[in-house]
């Protein structure tokens, strides 16, 4: 994917193959690869913040006396 930003800073894909290149605006501006490394390294930070967020609550929830069940009922 081409991704693109608008004048708003809202992100937007398009197909690599340029079938999609006329729906493109002419005020979005390709993103760089050094900015689309910046947006993949903050989307895996978040990912893990997630995860770490969920075995914490998972313990807490265990140290309370709440079965696996009913655990996975709060949080999933």
């Amino acid at each position: 994917m081409k991704l693109y930003k608008s004048t708003t800073g809202e992100i937007y894909a398009y197909e690599l193959d340029g079938s999609q290149d006329h729906l493109i605006p002419s005020d979005f501006v390709q993103l760089t690869q050094t900015e689309i490394d910046a947006r993949n390294a903050k989307f895996a930070e978040d990912a893990l913040a997630a995860k770490n967020a969920k075995a914490s609550a998972l313990a807490k929830l265990t140290a309370l006396g709440l079965t696996a069940d009913e655990v996975k009922a709060l949080i999933g």
